[in-house]
């Protein structure tokens, strides 16, 4: 059964690459939802998929690309109501 959870990316985690970074990862592993960069310079994604597969990316997402600093990641599983079809990157 697929979970969601939204994460919160902190850290030196803009301009580095990162959000084609873990689009990649999600792509990879076939998950479902988004990433994008918000105003205050972190960095949002939408994940759904197995509980394998989320806890895959999110070990991974603590060390990013190699210009990539993440000093937390703030996760907050959800229902999901809306039914995503693909990963993609937002801008």
């Amino acid at each position: 059964m697929n979970k969601a959870i939204k994460l919160t990316i902190q850290g030196k985690v803009q301009g580095v690459g990162y959000r084609r970074w873990f689009e990649q990862q999600a792509l990879a592993l076939e998950l479902k939802g988004y990433v994008k960069n918000l105003d205050s310079g972190e960095v949002e994604a939408v994940i759904i998929g197995t509980e394998y597969q989320l806890h895959t990316i999110i070990e991974c997402s603590y060390i990013g690309p190699s210009r990539a600093e993440v000093s937390k990641i703030i996760q907050v599983e959800f229902d999901q109501k809306q039914d995503f079809i693909a990963f993609k990157m937002l801008r």
